[in-house]
This record gives structure tokens, C-alpha cells and sequence, in this order.
């Protein structure tokens, strides 16, 4: 059973940065992996996507050139790197993990339903 712990969220100002961590354990081998967040009254949405290889990699309009995904295959971990913070990234991040396409070393997701293990998600609240 696969399981996902995120960590690194917390209180910065804006124009702050912040790095985020997840952790994998259990069976999460040749996974696609991402990371979505959640504002208080809006939907889930897509942040950042990387394949199992680390070669194919996404980012929302929102996020990108801001924010960097990267992963670890060794250690079982996928970070998230976010620069230049706004107060609308306030929300609570979430990582995800995608095992539809385990053949692929180059494929990953940007949609929500491809992701079947979420982890509990942390807070980040970009705030003065």
C-alpha cells in the first residue's frame, strides 16, 4: 500500500520561497508523480506533474517559472521548489501519485483523476 507524507509547508512573505517534500513509502515504483493544491472555497487544482524518468515534467500557467518539480528516485521523494510566492498560492499542497502508465518511464499527468494516492497535504500561507 502506497503512502505519501508531505512536508515543508509553513508561513512565508511574499516573494518568500518555500520547498516542499514528499515522501514515499510502500509500492510507488516506476509512479508518475504530482503535486496539486487546494484554496479554502475553490477546487483542487494542478500544480506540477514529472514522470518516473524526471524527464518529462508540467507546470500550470500560474506556477510556471516560478515553481520546480524534481524527484529523487533513490530516496523516494519528490520536491517541489517554490520561488517568488504570491499570496494566491496560499493553499493547502498536496502530492500525488500516478500508477495508470507503469510502462512509461516518460509519462505523467496534469489531470486530477489520473492520481490514485494523495497524500494529507500541508499548508502554505503566503502572507506580510
Amino acid at each position: 500500500q502506497a503512502q505519501l507524507v508531505e512536508s515543508g509547508g509553513g508561513l512565508v512573505q511574499p516573494g518568500g520561497s518555500l520547498r516542499l517534500s514528499c515522501a514515499a513509502s510502500g509500492s510507488t515504483f516506476r509512479y508518475a508523480m504530482g503535486w496539486f493544491r487546494q484554496a479554502p472555497g475553490k477546487e483542487r487544482e494542478f500544480i506540477a506533474a514529472i514522470s518516473w524518468s524526471g524527464v518529462g515534467t508540467s507546470y500550470a500557467d500560474s506556477v510556471k517559472g516560478r515553481f520546480a518539480i524534481s524527484r529523487d528516485t533513490a530516496k523516494n521523494t519528490v520536491n517541489l521548489q517554490m520561488n517568488s510566492l504570491k499570496p494566491e498560492d496560499t493553499a493547502v499542497y498536496y502530492c500525488a501519485g500516478d500508477r495508470s502508465r507503469l510502462w512509461s518511464s516518460d509519462y505523467y499527468s496534469t489531470e486530477r483523476s489520473a492520481y490514485a494516492v494523495w497524500g494529507q497535504g500541508t499548508q502554505v500561507t503566503v502572507s506580510s
